[in-house]
């Protein structure tokens, strides 16, 4: 197996807005993912392979309750995917949606999974 990136949270308001200057997202049904690479902050200390992600949801999804409980949906399912599908060097925001509530949880596995690859994000590393 390959080597799990070390994972931090974004949490501060100027780290999601750098992550969402770059443009880079893939929507799916379940949430959309933000992708910025560490390299390029110019910071060459953040090369060693961890990964940070940040969680965020809109008040279109709904009020605080719902908002909180698609919070958790994502944190849950970020924090069984990225381990092992994820590459360490980029930072990710993930966007939930209204449909976040919802969707069965399976579906948003393979939402991220897909975004993941999509964005190039995705490592073999679970085989």
């Amino acid at each position: 197996m390959g080597s799990v990136p070390r994972i931090e949270r974004l949490k501060k308001r100027p780290e999601f807005l750098r992550v969402a200057a770059t443009r880079k997202k893939w929507a799916t049904p379940g949430l959309i993912l933000q992708v910025k690479s560490h390299p390029a902050d110019g910071d060459p200390a953040r090369t060693d392979g961890f990964l940070r992600v940040g969680f965020t949801v809109s008040k279109k999804v709904g009020n605080a309750v719902q908002r909180n409980r698609a919070k958790r949906r994502l944190r849950a399912l970020a924090a069984e995917i990225l381990p092992t599908h994820a590459q360490g060097g980029f930072d990710l925001v993930i966007i939930g949606r209204r449909t976040t509530l919802t969707r069965p949880y399976q579906k948003l596995v393979g939402d991220l999974i897909k975004a993941l690859e999509k964005m190039g994000v995705r490592t073999d590393a679970h085989t």
